[in-house]
């Protein structure tokens, strides 16, 4: 009975239409490199003006109230404090952030210890309006530069839609790193899409922009939603009277999931106009400009494939029910299930016992010691 019951739920979901079109869900992501102002900014200067460029960031991004939001050179200082944090705060948002500068001499005593003496570091940053279930860093390989440390910080939210993975980078010109990135994203691709956002230093048209645009299939929501515009994104003076950005170098990518390709609603650059100073001189928010994307995550579904549905009809023999439970064949990525290597509710930066060092919260970095250099 059992079997011909399996045949019979088989059969009825080879020739089932694909599950209705809902409503998309749309949320809206903003990639943005800050200028971290230099590393002896722990002991001096202003960080070019790095604390009435946040004021003038904070009040664009407050405006326009993303989703999320993925921050590049986003710096702890002892002079400066911790700015991703201090911008969570401001916007609302749970975060997460990872120092790069923490691997410039590998993860030893010796990046440690330069990185306490200096009192400061920068990395990446995600933060989010949607509870960040789970986290984790990788190291990416230094094919050209030895010292100079980039890192991969990944996020798993928790949408509306289900588990969300967003990653945040910040490489080199080398395509060898995109090409890691491109293996590393591929790798956690679920029934949802991905969002890869970040600094690549990187034209369109360069190795490293195509290992993820034409190798990987990664869509770059940019130049899908404005096929003709330049979006220029660097490099802008800070301090100059006009706009000085002629290249573009910093993405949102979209990576289709399993189940749910998604879509570019619209995209477009930001934070690229100067805000007068009481003196008449003119402030600029960063030297990168940033990107806006809106996505719509739901949607119609992909039918599932054949080798998932005799996986069902598999779990429906096995239980001795007609109906069966449905196998879900979407990562959910529960926290804490991956050797440690995520963790569990990150949460707002306040009240969190894994904070360390103003605030800052730590990721286990990984490694991937074939390529590294270290």
């Amino acid at each position: 009975m059992r079997l011909v019951v399996a045949a019979v739920l088989l059969v009825t979901s080879l020739w089932s239409p694909a599950v209705a079109a809902e409503p998309p869900d749309v949320i809206t992501v903003v990639s943005f490199n800050v200028l971290h102002g230099g590393p002896w900014s722990g002991f001096t200067g202003d960080g070019q003006r790095l604390e009435r460029r946040l004021e003038i960031v904070a009040d664009e991004l407050a405006r326009r109230r993303p989703d999320v939001i993925a921050l590049q050179e986003a710096s702890v200082s002892r002079r400066l404090g911790n700015v991703p944090e201090r911008l969570a705060r401001r916007l609302g948002l749970h975060h997460v952030y990872a120092p790069a500068t923490s691997h410039v001499f590998g993860d030893g005593l010796l990046s440690r210890l330069i990185v306490g003496a200096l009192g400061f570091h920068e990395g990446s940053a995600i933060l989010s309006r949607f509870p960040i279930v789970g986290w984790d860093v990788h190291v990416l390989p230094r094919c050209e530069r030895s010292v100079d440390p980039r890192i991969l910080l990944h996020a798993r939210l928790d949408t509306p839609e289900g588990v969300l993975d967003v990653f945040s980078a910040h490489t080199s010109r080398d395509s060898c790193q995109a090409r890691r990135v491109a293996e590393l994203v591929g790798e956690r691709r679920n029934g949802l899409p991905s969002v890869l956002m970040g600094d690549f230093n990187s034209v369109e048209t360069s190795a490293a922009i195509r290992a993820l645009t034409q190798e990987a299939g990664f869509i770059d929501t940019y130049r899908r939603a404005n096929p003709d515009a330049r979006g220029v994104t660097v490099w802008q003076r800070i301090d100059a009277p006009t706009a000085t950005a002629s290249r573009r170098v910093d993405y949102v990518f979209l990576v289709p999931g399993l189940d749910v390709r998604g879509r570019v609603r619209e995209s477009r650059v930001i934070l690229d106009q100067p805000h007068p100073l009481p003196d008449g001189t003119l402030l600029w928010p960063s030297d990168h400009y940033g990107v806006l994307t809106e996505l719509e995550l739901g949607g119609p579904r992909r039918g599932p494939s054949l080798g998932v549905l005799l996986r069902r009809v598999r779990v429906c023999q096995l239980h001795g029910v007609a109906g069966g439970k449905r196998e879900d064949t979407r990562v959910q990525g529960k926290p804490g299930t991956s050797g440690g290597d995520k963790h569990e509710d990150v949460g707002d930066a306040a009240g969190d016992p894994r904070r360390l060092h103003d605030g800052m919260e730590w990721g286990r970095a990984r490694t991937d010691d074939s390529q590294a250099g270290m």
